[in-house]
């Protein structure tokens, strides 16, 4: 009997496990951390085997098959011993696309993808599809496959997730598009990360479909260079392109049989260029999948968002509160910050990921009144941000600031930096940008609250990934909303 080991027993592993067993395989789980109690009762409702809180390497090296969960890095020494040995490792996508003929509507990029994801999902459902919803969000592809066997599932995936996708074919494939993150992951290397990216079009045939943002520089090299196999659908600005926008209206025609699809900008329930972006794409994919216009449309206008990416919570003393904790690199703070109409007061802070941020140093100057670091380590922020300061910068008596002289500052400053069409100019702030330093997310939303003045708007947009003080995105999102309120 061939054996199939699980290394991480969040969502993905659990739900591998569980396909793994239903097909017959010897299966054994193991995580290094602690498995929660909700995944615990789940394998042993199916008599699975799992350790947890460490890796018995006697137990994992006699596998035939590991399936890696995305957060374990590639360089991980238990990875590295299972390539040495030529042991097939792969990810829970991978494993679980073995097991249906369902057609895939897969989406990566470096920002837009759960919205675009979210997206494409609404439309499906709403003109009738047996649609499941996996990868970074919604449940287990895998544990889908193993219990429900939809007609098309909309995946999310990350760049981790598509580093062990091997046979793996997306009938559908949305690159939206690629700014550097997870730099960290990757040895500091950007084209690591573009080739991660690009792994979404691999055995792609001229049957399938490749719809990508028509004005990255990054996706348009790296298609001259590789040549997908895929059916070309770009997006953007432009009217040469399959969608486009012209100012006032978005206009879709993947059918050039059909008629084409047009939608007033003003129309749209999600504002910001940004979201016209990610609307074009998820419209492309319907239009593909034969969904009717008019469903396309009632999607587009109704379609209600997603948690956590520039969301309202309240408006307090005349000051509007958005939380937008799943901008966990620059790129998306910047998305964020184009969209603002107000003056505003901007949380960054978190886990650095080898962030370049001068990549919002024009918006910061343009649009920000002040600056409210929050984290246990604010050194690299302080460094980028405090040259951006007409005044000394205020420091909280608490809240010393320890400089490291050989900080790795601008180390990608020749990596693409990507701007949507016809940014916004004027400098609403008055007065000098003011610098305020916290470690805990309390004390940043209080000093939000005591800084801000009527007709403010106060964005958490951290620019990190959550891992210095919170358990996710989510967390610190969830975390905002409630002190938000308690205020």
């Amino acid at each position: 009997m061939k054996r199939i080991v699980i290394l991480g027993a969040g969502e993905s592993g659990a739900g591998a496990a569980i396909l793994a067993q239903e097909k017959g395989f010897d299966v054994f789980v193991s995580d290094m951390g602690v498995i929660k109690p909700e995944y615990q009762a789940l394998l042993n409702e199916h008599h699975i085997a799992f350790e947890s809180g460490q890796h018995t390497p006697s137990l994992i090296l006699n596998a035939d098959e590991v399936i890696k969960s995305p957060g374990i890095p590639l360089n991980a020494p238990l990875i590295q011993q299972l390539t040495a040995q030529h042991t097939p490792v792969i990810s829970e996508i991978e494993f679980a696309a073995r097991y249906t003929s369902a057609k895939m509507i897969c989406i990566t990029g470096s920002n837009g993808k759960t919205t675009t994801t979210s997206l494409i999902y609404d439309m499906l459902r709403r003109a009738g599809l047996n649609v499941g919803l996996a990868g970074n969000i919604g449940n287990s592809l895998a544990l889908q496959v193993a219990h429900e066997q939809h007609d098309y599932y909309v995946i999310e995936l990350s760049s981790f997730q598509l580093d062990n996708m091997y046979d793996f074919r997306a009938d559908i494939a949305i690159l939206l598009n690629i700014t550097p993150d997870h730099l960290d992951r990757y040895d500091f290397q950007f084209h690591n990360y573009v080739n991660a990216k690009f792994r979404i079009t691999q055995n792609q045939t001229p049957r399938d479909a490749f719809i990508y943002w028509a004005e990255d520089p990054v996706i348009n090299q790296e298609i001259e260079r590789i040549q997908p196999q895929a059916t070309l659908y770009p997006f953007g600005s432009n009217a040469h392109n399959v969608a486009y926008t012209d100012g006032k209206n978005m206009v879709v025609s993947a059918r050039p049989a059909c008629e084409p699809l047009s939608v007033g900008l003003d129309e749209l329930s999600l504002r910001g260029k940004h979201n016209q972006l990610n609307s074009m794409a998820a419209s492309l994919a319907a239009q593909i999948l034969q969904i009717k216009n008019d469903v396309i449309r009632e999607s587009l206008t109704q379609f209600a968002g997603v948690e956590h990416r520039l969301q309202y919570v309240a408006t307090i003393r005349g000051v509007r509160y958005i939380n937008d904790s799943k901008a966990t690199n620059v790129n998306s703070c910047w998305y964020a910050l184009e969209s603002m109409t107000t003056p505003t007061v901007l949380i960054l802070g978190g886990k650095d990921k080898g962030n370049d941020y001068s990549e919002i140093d024009d918006l910061v100057r343009q649009k920000c009144r002040a600056l409210v670091f929050m984290g246990l380590h604010n050194e690299k922020l302080h460094e980028h941000f405090d040259h951006l300061l007409d005044s000394p910068t205020p420091r909280s008596p608490d809240s010393p600031i320890h400089r490291s002289p050989d900080s790795p500052i601008n180390r990608f400053s020749d990596s693409p930096i990507h701007r949507l069409p016809d940014s916004p100019t004027p400098r609403f702030p008055d007065s000098p940008i003011k610098i305020i330093d916290t470690d805990n997310l309390h004390d940043a939303v209080q000093a939000c609250y005591n800084i801000a003045e009527d007709g403010d708007t106060v964005l958490l947009s951290p620019c990190c990934a959550s891992f210095d003080l919170f358990h996710s995105y989510e967390d610190r999102g969830e975390q905002f909303m409630a002190a938000v309120r308690a205020l």
